[in-house]
């Protein structure tokens, strides 16, 4: 694999910039391996099976193991950028420590090693305390305390770990709930399921914050292939050298919103409670200030999830 980029500060120059995407056969790999495409990078989609990779001009799949060194340094080799898409969510905590604290940290010490200028990690809004009595939460807020389930703890471990490696310059992307299209998607696919299963008691006003896979995908290939250019703070960008965290979230939303969405368009009916819930916000300054701003309304996502369930 050869070097086809030339990185600085402000971006590439005339060449193309080449990223390593893992997971890029998931709902979000597969978004932002569109998304850089799109941008004119090359792009190494890392895949555990032939054939899983999106067929797109300019995207080179390459199977294996992110967390075996071995293949970590061979994936990263005149890379110019590493983008971690990969959490198994539902699969055990210690799995879930494994894959994400323990394999993503081999593959950035592999990206570090290779001279990579920047790794791009999807976290999570969930590993924000939004406990009932808070309000807005912002990138500095309070993290969720250990022990408050194995996704925002892995999560959390997983950041840390990233955080710890020297001499890389690290964007911790976080996420709310993840609208889009897709066979593994959790909110278009999976919770849908659980409600029309009976899983549908909620209080209406309780905050539910969320963001369009595409403008996830478009925000992340923006910081991965130099186009947000790295600052001397992280409310102009990401610093270098350091590890920044950014929320990147839609409109506000409740469950009112999603879950009466779900139950309509399934024939179902809602069962509202008044229990204690959160009503805060995910404030996005940091990634506006970056120059993001997201493209999908909250009208056309949630039409976007009731055709879907509809067909």
């Amino acid at each position: 694999m050869t070097r086809a980029g030339h990185w600085h500060s402000g971006g590439m120059t005339e060449q193309t910039p080449v990223v390593v995407v893992t997971g890029a056969n998931g709902l979000v790999g597969t978004a932002v391996c569109r998304a850089l495409a799109d941008r004119g990078a090359r792009v190494r989609a890392v895949v555990r099976r032939p054939g899983g990779a999106p067929a797109l001009d300019g995207v080179e799949e390459a199977v294996g193991d992110f967390a075996d060194a071995s293949f970590a340094r061979e994936v990263t080799r005149g890379a110019d950028a590493v983008v971690t898409t990969v959490h198994p969510m539902a699969s055990s905590r210690e799995v879930q420590h494994r894959v994400g604290a323990e394999g993503t940290a081999v593959l950035a010490r592999a990206a570090r090693d290779a001279g990579v200028a920047r790794l791009v990690h999807v976290s999570t809004a969930a590993v924000y305390d939004r406990s009932t009595d808070l309000g807005d939460v912002a990138e500095d807020g309070a993290l969720a305390p250990e022990g408050s389930g194995a996704y925002p703890d892995s999560k959390n471990a997983t950041d840390a770990a990233l955080a710890e490696i020297d001499g890389l310059t690290v964007v911790l992307v976080r996420p709310p709930a993840i609208l889009g299209a897709g066979e593994t998607s959790v909110w278009n696919t999976l919770r849908p399921r659980a409600i029309g299963a009976g899983d549908r008691r909620a209080n209406p006003d309780q905050t539910w914050s969320w963001v369009h896979v595409d403008d996830l995908a478009a925000f992340i290939a923006d910081v991965a292939s130099g186009a947000i250019a790295t600052a001397d703070a992280p409310a102009r960008g990401p610093v270098a050298g350091a590890t920044t965290p950014v929320i990147v979230a839609g409109e506000p939303a409740t469950l009112r919103d999603y879950i009466g969405t779900v139950a309509e368009a399934l024939g179902v009916e809602p069962e509202w409670t008044d229990e204690p819930a959160w009503t805060g916000r995910l404030l996005t300054d940091r990634a506006h200030g970056w120059g993001w701003s997201p493209r999908v309304g909250l009208a056309q996502a949630l039409d976007e999830l009731r055709s879907g369930l509809r067909r």
